[in-house]
């Protein structure tokens, strides 16, 4: 038998468990603050309620929307066609500002009676080095001229920490002041994977799925 512990004593176990619970509950409620303030700071934009009044779906944007890096039917948009058994327009260009595309909204998105529209432009503007709040109204102007055309818009967002220069929370402001649906990262999981990139900066045919399915997943409600 173990010897009787003193009156009053505590086992070295006990106090160990003791230890544990106590860091656990610390743990939990740090957790639970930390979730309460990123919604408070970084709250879900609410979606546009919009009447849907064309009929096509279009994709907007730079090289990611063009599929610069894809083989033959394996751009996002071709392989998102498949995924919704609908037809999908390709209105992207490679090396798209916002400045340029802002240009070619009317003729490309438009006069094409869009329904849902799926953009991917600003990486080109972070990469030349403009001007983050003129990108920004840019990319604001574009969608609300396409939602006052009874559209929805998708807007795939680029998140670069190290060098991004605070383009994600660009992203955060037109999604909530505009009420488009945002999708935070469209490269999420696929930026620096060697077997998802074509390149330093384009998917390749498996990247370009992952890029498919975020859309999908994102428009899917709307369809």
């Amino acid at each position: 038998m173990p010897d009787p512990l003193p009156h009053g004593g505590v086992r070295s176990g006990d106090r160990f468990l003791s230890s544990v619970f106590r860091k656990i509950a610390i743990f939990t409620v740090a957790v639970l603050v930390i979730i309460i303030a990123y919604r408070f700071f970084f709250p879900a934009s609410p979606v546009r309620e919009i009447r849907l009044a064309g009929e096509n779906i279009i994709c907007f944007g730079d090289s990611l929307t063009s599929g610069f890096g894809a083989s033959s039917g394996m751009d996002y948009l071709s392989q998102l066609s498949k995924r919704i058994g609908r037809p999908v327009i390709n209105a992207g260009r490679s090396g798209d500002t916002t400045v340029s595309a802002l240009a070619r909204l009317d003729r490309d998105v438009l006069s094409r009676a869009p329904r849902i529209v799926l953009i991917t432009l600003g990486g080109n503007d972070l990469m030349r080095g403009m001007d983050r709040s003129q990108a920004f109204s840019n990319l604001k102007t574009i969608v609300t001229s396409i939602q006052n055309q009874g559209a929805l818009v998708v807007i795939g967002g680029i998140e670069a920490p190290i060098w991004s220069r605070g383009f994600e929370k660009g992203y955060r402001e037109v999604s909530i002041e505009t009420g488009a649906v945002l999708i935070p990262d469209i490269l999420k999981g696929i930026m620096g994977n060697p077997k998802l990139m074509h390149d330093a900066i384009h998917p390749n045919d498996s990247g370009y799925t992952v890029m498919a399915q975020y859309f999908h997943e994102a428009m899917k409600p709307y369809l």
